[in-house]
Parts: structure tokens; C-alpha cells; sequence
């Protein structure tokens, strides 16, 4: 394990365009800001402009609902546009009631809304143009991972990380939803305690840890800065991807 993790958010990244080349950009905000990567380093990426570069915007005015996105619309008091469009990227429906709609997502992430989301959305009217996940999160991770070896000749991690409610906790935090080149999870069954007991089930979500870490600098509102380096952080256990971390459905004691 790491004694020191060092984490610094980028410098410079500008309002991110549809076709835009994150690579290029995170190449400009790292001499902005005085930085060079080395082998073994992690960008933590925001999902918007991941996104974003995606073309992931949806005009609500091009969306005609269906009977069942109006009804369930009347159920929690949204627009049954913007219903239609969480149904259609999601698989099932958790839980309802005004205000709020809990979804499992196409990704298999149980997250309001589908991660559906028009803050830091340009737009001349913002509440008509939302922001969908990336398609594949974990995908768009791997092609930024290999773009940045193209064009640093380094090998870094690359986690996507976005801002997601807890049940039974009060606030949001950063959760991984994209991974390449890091373990998602790492296994330590058969390690030992500090009173050499075995350890029988303990796993650690190391993906989401340094995605909530990197959160903290990057920020939810005007802080303008949606890509942290993170240096320090080695594991020897195999890369996973962001969906390693996701519970089976026949282990989740509640659903």
C-alpha cells in the first residue's frame, strides 16, 4: 500500500465540445500547470466532458414519451420527456416517489436518473439539453488510455468517475464508472491481519476510492476542474474494468 498519494487538479481545461481530443486538452492542462505524467499515474476524468467529446446531449424537445414514461412521469412530477429518456437508458425502475426516480441503468449503476444530468451543460436554454452517460464508460477509458500512450509514450490509469447519491447516506460522492489500466477491486482474501487472522472477505473498491479522492478536487459546481492526476497509487493486482466492481444480482441481499 502507498504512504503518499499525491493528487492535483489540472489547470486550463477549457469548456469541453462535441469531437473535442481529451487527450490534446489534458496534453495543454498538464503544461499549464506545470506538470509532466510519468508510468503508473492516474487521470481521474469527469464523466461530463467525457461525455460531452461522446455528443452524449439530448434535446428534450425531440423526445415524444411514451404512455408508460407519462404515467410514471405523474408518479414523481417530471417532465415526461425527460422520463422517457431515463427509461430508455435504464433497465429497471428501484425506486419512485415525487421528486425522485432510482434506476438500474443500461451500465448495470443503480443512480437517479439514469446519470442523467443538464448542470454544467452549455446550452442557451440549459433544463431543454441533458447529458447522458457514456455508452461505455469503460470503453471511452481505454480509448483515452491509449491516446494519451500515442501521445506521452506513457502508460497511466484512466478512471471516469461521476457524482452518485448512497442509500442510507446524506451527500454525493465521486463513484468510478469507466476504469483502464488499474484494478477496479482488489482481492485481499488470504492476507493477514495485523494479528495474522486470515482475511476472509474483504475486497477494496480501489477505483471508486480514488475517484471519491479526486471529487473532492475537481469539485460539482463552478470549480472548472474535471481532471485530477493522481501520482503515487500501485497496484500488482490485474487491470479491471469499472463493471469487476458491480454486485451480482443474485448476491444483492436488497433487491
Amino acid at each position: 500500500m502507498p504512504d503518499r498519494l499525491t493528487l492535483i487538479a489540472l489547470e486550463g481545461i477549457p469548456l469541453v465540445k462535441p469531437g473535442d481530443d481529451l487527450a490534446n486538452l489534458i496534453g495543454d492542462a498538464l503544461e499549464q500547470s506545470g506538470e509532466r505524467l510519468a508510468d503508473g499515474d492516474i487521470l481521474v476524468v469527469a464523466q461530463k466532458i467525457v461525455s460531452k467529446t461522446e455528443n452524449r446531449l439530448v434535446d428534450v424537445t425531440t423526445i415524444e414519451p411514451s404512455d408508460q414514461a407519462k404515467d410514471l412521469a405523474v408518479e414523481v412530477d417530471k417532465d415526461p420527456r425527460v422520463v422517457e429518456i431515463i427509461l430508455r437508458e435504464s433497465r429497471a425502475v428501484i425506486r419512485k416517489k415525487p421528486g425522485v426516480l432510482i434506476v438500474e441503468n443500461n451500465l448495470g449503476l443503480i443512480m437517479a436518473n439514469a446519470g442523467i444530468d443538464h448542470s454544467n451543460v452549455e446550452s442557451k436554454v440549459p433544463e431543454r439539453t441533458l447529458l447522458l452517460l457514456p455508452e461505455d464508460p469503460d470503453a471511452s477509458a481505454e480509448r483515452l488510455q491509449r491516446a494519451i500512450r500515442s501521445k506521452f509514450g506513457i502508460d497511466v490509469g484512466v478512471i471516469i468517475n461521476d457524482s452518485v447519491g448512497r442509500p442510507w447516506r446524506i451527500g454525493t460522492m465521486g463513484l468510478a464508472i469507466g476504469i483502464s489500466g488499474l484494478p477496479a477491486v482488489t482481492d485481499l482474501r488470504g492476507d493477514k491481519d495485523l494479528f495474522g487472522r486470515e482475511l476472509r472477505v474483504s475486497e477494496e473498491a480501489v477505483g471508486d476510492e480514488l475517484a471519491a479522492a479526486a471529487s473532492l478536487l475537481q469539485g460539482q459546481g463552478a470549480e472548472g476542474k474535471p481532471v485530477v492526476l493522481v501520482r503515487g497509487y500501485r497496484s500488482d493486482a490485474p487491470s479491471q474494468p469499472a463493471t469487476a466492481a458491480l454486485r451480482a444480482a443474485e448476491e444483492d441481499m436488497f433487491r
